[in-house]
């Protein structure tokens, strides 16, 4: 039994070398297919949540990989499939979008949050310091003095 079961595993395993990867059809020129890979990269997947096309296993990613092949083989340069890819799908399928007046609050939110980060920590700062015990009065130290020699009783 235990020699069937590495059998029935050793050829399961074996399958496995036969499994195809993300896309069966890819550029015959190394150089263009790594051109469209490179492309493909900068593109975000429609379906999922901030994934490029390259790593989705989407059906809508593998329509865009095959258009981008399909652009790159008919020698457009990256640019040229980019803009494509923006006029059909908008800003939104470039996983690094342009700075423009749509995309302003995306880029300076960062750098928002920091300064934001930065003046709340200066308040606070500022706070802690006006909240500082002032010292004493002379008054303030002889009933001190008093209810310390009373034993607190006044």
């Amino acid at each position: 039994m235990r020699m069937f079961a590495s059998l029935i595993l050793w050829i399961m395993m074996s399958l496995t070398v036969l499994a195809v990867g993300v896309d069966e059809k890819r550029l015959a020129n190394p150089a263009d297919e790594a051109r469209a890979q490179e492309i493909m990269k900068q593109l975000r997947c429609l379906v999922c949540q901030n994934q490029s096309v390259v790593d989705s296993d989407a059906g809508l990613a593998k329509d865009i990989r095959i258009i981008v092949r399909e652009r790159v083989a008919l020698g457009e340069d990256e640019a040229t499939v980019l803009k494509y890819m923006t006029d059909r799908y908008g800003d939104w399928v470039l996983l690094k979008p342009p700075f423009d007046g749509a995309t302003v609050i995306l880029w300076l939110s960062p750098a928002l949050l920091v300064l934001i980060g930065f003046f709340l920590v200066y308040r606070n700062m500022k706070s802690r310091k006006l909240a500082a015990v002032a010292p004493l009065s002379d008054d303030e130290k002889a009933r001190l003095d008093a209810l310390l020699n009373d034993g607190g009783k006044e």
